[in-house]
């Protein structure tokens, strides 16, 4: 076995400190994975990895190891990539993790054409609204939505994602619309539980975000089943623009309270931690952002306002 793939089961396992996890990552057996450390550290002398039954761990060579094993991957990435620039097309696997609606509504075309343009890239993109583990499961990138956590990924901003409360005309006639925020405590909401406080919606009144109960007979973790739910007349719902605004544009939804701004987050792509980013990966972030545009296709005509009061998570 050649020393660059020794050099790279080391890495992915030191990264993941799993084996099972470096073997996902890499498409290998396990067995295999744990053969190739092993034949670096026999090659070398040294023991690289302490092994136990609940944990992986470095020794002290192999941290001094890694550094350098890390460097020599990138460098032989980077060459990789100079070299296919004379070519025109992509090659390789592009892993994505992504939400599952917005991947059915926005991602599913995108990967389409993108593929189309480029014949010889293979895809493989996980749909979870969970975030999923991208180093150890092997992922290029993920997309995610809302408040970023602290981490060590590296994240780019592609969008705004505003939220949205709407509902149909038919359940704003049966029931009337509500004028204030405050009205909202008297009508039907459908809720998503994924929020931290799914009965409370928060509302830009008088520069400061102020927190409205709301109550409702339906509450789901799916964004899809909300909406179902109030399309079908059964109350009003604050969902992404992503989710709401082509049917706010066709008239099938109303916007109810647009004049008080409800919280912004936004649309990143992130990577794992790495001095390199393959091309397939960073062609294709670069494509999505031109194809969702600096105001989201699916904003126009919604007349989103900039807000200077501090954002917060999404509902």
């Amino acid at each position: 076995m050649g020393r660059f793939e020794e050099m790279q089961a080391f890495v992915r396992t030191a990264e993941a400190q799993s084996f099972t996890a470096a073997a996902q990552r890499l498409g290998l057996s396990k067995s295999i994975v744990s053969q190739r450390v092993a034949d670096l550290e026999a090659r070398l002398g040294v023991r690289l990895i302490n092994r136990t039954t609940r944990r992986l761990s470095l020794t002290e060579a192999g941290i001094g190891f890694l550094e350098g094993a890390e460097r020599a991957l990138v460098e032989a990435a980077e060459a990789e990539e100079r070299a296919t620039r004379h070519g025109t097309e992509l090659r390789g696997m592009l892993r994505i993790a992504a939400p599952l609606s917005f991947a059915l509504l926005h991602l599913q075309p995108a990967i389409f054409e993108f593929m189309a343009a480029h014949p010889s890239l293979e895809v493989h993109i996980d749909l979870d609204d969970r975030h999923l583990d991208l180093i150890g499961g092997g992922w290029d990138m993920a997309l995610r939505i809302g408040r970023l956590p602290d981490s060590s990924l590296i994240a780019r901003r592609l969008a705004p994602c505003h939220v949205v409360c709407c509902a149909t005309q038919d359940y704003l006639d049966r029931h009337g619309a509500p004028a204030r925020p405050e009205e909202l405590e008297h009508h039907d909401c459908v809720l998503y539980s994924g929020s931290h406080r799914a009965d409370s919606w928060s509302f830009l009144i008088d520069g400061e975000w102020v927190p409205v109960n709301v109550r409702g007979r339906l509450l789901t973790n799916n964004g899809d089943l909300i909406l179902g739910a109030v399309l079908a007349g059964h109350g009003i719902t604050i969902l992404p623009s992503f989710l709401v605004g082509c049917l706010i544009a066709q008239g099938r939804l109303v916007r109810v309270l647009a004049d008080w701004p409800t919280r912004e987050e936004a649309i990143h792509a992130v990577y794992p931690p790495t001095r390199h980013l393959a091309a397939r990966v960073r062609l294709f972030t670069e494509f999505l952002a031109e194809r969702i545009g600096k105001e989201p296709y699916w904003d126009q005509g919604l007349g989103f306002r900039e807000t200077t009061v501090g954002r917060g998570a999404l509902p």
